[in-house]
């Protein structure tokens, strides 16, 4: 990686973080089982049907940079970090704006502004933070 940050590198990095987190296995109780017998199929119910593949399990390299993406969130608002994981997630802009209460144009500049605070301080600048969201925002690629 190059030494500076942008926006779009950091937004890339989010949404790989949130797809290595979903294609995990999920958490389950400690001893949990299933009282239902193994079904086994037989040829016949096998004919005619398409095999399916599984999704390889991410890598730990992959796990790493998820959990190390996960936690630039901590950088920024809670509101403007939830904002950030749900556009991650490719949670559709509608539900947002609903979930928090806020119009589109204000999600995305909060989008905007908590991404350009992640870029901050990646490359290693503090946020000045008696300065607008468009300074901070502007300031970043």
């Amino acid at each position: 990686m190059s030494d500076e940050w942008t926006r779009a590198m950091v937004a890339t990095r989010l949404e790989l973080a949130a797809e290595v987190m979903n294609s995990l296995p999920p958490v389950r109780p400690q001893g949990y089982v299933s009282a239902w017998p193994e079904y086994v199929s037989t040829f016949a119910d096998q004919v005619g049907q398409e095999a399916r593949m599984k999704k390889p399990l991410p890598s730990p390299g992959m796990i790493t940079e998820a959990d190390e993406a996960m936690l630039w969130l901590r950088w920024v608002d809670k509101d403007i970090g939830q904002i950030l994981w749900a556009r991650a997630n490719r949670k559709a802009w509608k539900g947002i704006c609903w979930q928090h209460g806020i119009s589109r144009a204000t999600a995305n500049r909060r989008f905007d502004y908590g991404l350009a605070v992640i870029v901050w301080k990646l490359n290693g600048k503090t946020v000045p933070r008696k300065r607008s969201m468009e300074f901070v925002i502007g300031q970043t690629v």
